[in-house]
């Protein structure tokens, strides 16, 4: 019997010493940042992540690729010392399989940086598959990434891939090589070019306590749409400068897509989903958003004449934005409601019509009056002609009677109240 005792006395001594040297072990570890373990979990699991840049999925490409790697340009918002990004096959219809992917900054074209270049893993993988429907998010990887920079993200795609999820319009070359992985190559050989952005729709950095993005959702006009090619002059870029420049630790995200409308699906494919459908995708997914800028409806009207299917009225936009408004504040996210810019005389056929035209002024009405939006943005005002309001300023209008030019887009960006953005807003 006292043996039995003596025996079950060393067996709790010795299990109590394991499990304080493991809660010990577990302490330097966790609490030490001299480890690699705990700088992998800081990069990890950081509640710091926050959106540097994004482009909303729209539709399938007219194309696919095979045996090839892309190199594709993004401009950054905010800056931060740890890197991800995200790649969707949110409308394939089979698995994609990801043969390696890099990141970079770029210094011109289809060249990077050498010195920046780090390679992207997935859950320790160089490769991975992502299912149909799906995104992956990559591992962390150490980079300083500057804010308002540019940023090269390789892809190499090792099998025929078929058309491939992307955003249409990116106002930006990007680059399809010959075949062969190049996703570490400083010059890649280019095979074609496109202004479209291909599986990519975010980069997100680990950017220091209370960083937070504000998304601007909406359509061409949010977009970019007739700005310089290259050149970042879309609303939200301009928008980027002036809260990067008054030291505000707010990244912009733009979600705008090219055509798109609040409450059907686009008049084509390239026009992607309606808002509605997209909310959860393009704005409750997205690493640490605290405001919206919503800039879209006018797409409503003129992508559908009266009598059609399509048809919406004032009440029925209304009722849209409601429901964003509601959605957003149950996830403590402000709505800064956009009023809708003019469009008489737009050179798109059919576009325009007078009822169409009546419509934009209830909303505007409604936007500016309601209350319901935490704070309201009158772009409507910054971009009409004084002397014919129904117009846009011929010095912002990019020739189209509808779209703003560079100069229209800063005006906008430039009539933002920044204290919307205060840290305790």
């Amino acid at each position: 019997m006292n043996a039995s005792k003596a025996s079950r006395r060393s067996w709790l001594s010795h299990t109590s010493l394991s499990v304080v040297a493991g809660l010990l072990l577990s302490t330097l570890l966790l609490g030490g940042g001299s480890s690699v373990f705990a700088r992998d979990r800081q990069g990890e699991e950081s509640s710091d992540w926050v959106g540097t840049w994004t482009a909303s999925p729209s539709n399938l490409s007219a194309v696919g690729y095979d045996d090839q790697t892309l190199r594709q340009i993004v401009h950054t918002s905010i800056g931060g010392d740890h890197v991800r990004v995200r790649l969707s096959n949110t409308f394939g219809t089979k698995s994609l399989t990801i043969g390696a992917a890099h990141i970079a900054a770029q210094t011109s074209g289809a060249s990077i940086d050498s010195r920046t270049d780090r390679p992207l893993r997935f859950g320790g993988s160089t490769s991975t598959t992502i299912p149909a429907g799906a995104m992956v998010v990559s591992d962390a990887v150490d980079l300083d990434v500057r804010a308002l920079s540019n940023l090269a993200v390789s892809v190499y795609l090792p099998g025929v891939t078929g058309p491939v999820t992307e955003h249409s319009l990116a106002v930006q070359h990007n680059y399809a090589s010959t075949a062969g992985n190049y996703v570490d190559a400083v010059n890649m050989p280019v095979l074609t070019t496109s202004t479209s952005w291909s599986l990519l729709t975010a980069v997100e950095v680990t950017a220091g306590e209370n960083t937070r993005a504000v998304v601007t959702l909406g359509d061409s006009i949010t977009d970019g749409y007739g700005s310089t090619v290259d050149a970042n002059h879309r609303w939200p870029n301009i928008l980027a400068e002036r809260l990067h420049a008054n030291h505000r630790k707010v990244a912009v995200l733009d979600e705008g897509i090219s055509g798109n409308r609040v409450l059907h699906d686009g008049l084509i494919p390239v026009f992607g989903p309606d808002a509605l459908a997209r909310f959860d995708r393009d704005v409750l997914a997205q690493s640490g958003v605290k405001y919206i800028i919503l800039l879209e409806g006018i797409n409503d009207f003129g992508h559908a004449a009266p009598g059609t299917p399509d048809a919406v009225s004032a009440e029925d936009i209304i009722a849209g934005y409601k429901q964003i408004i509601r959605r957003a504040h149950a996830h403590e996210i402000k709505v800064y409601g956009a009023t809708l810019t003019p469009y008489v005389g737009t050179i798109f056929p059919g576009y325009f019509q007078q009822a169409g035209e009546v419509k934009r002024e209830l909303v505007n009405s409604w936007i500016r009056n309601s209350g319901a939006f935490d704070a309201v943005i009158d772009f409507d005002a910054v971009v009409r002609d004084p002397s014919n309001p129904t117009k846009i300023l011929p010095a912002y209008d990019v020739g189209d009677h509808l779209h703003p030019n560079d100069a229209g887009y800063r005006a906008m960006a430039n009539a933002i109240d920044l204290r919307l953005f205060a840290e305790d807003k």
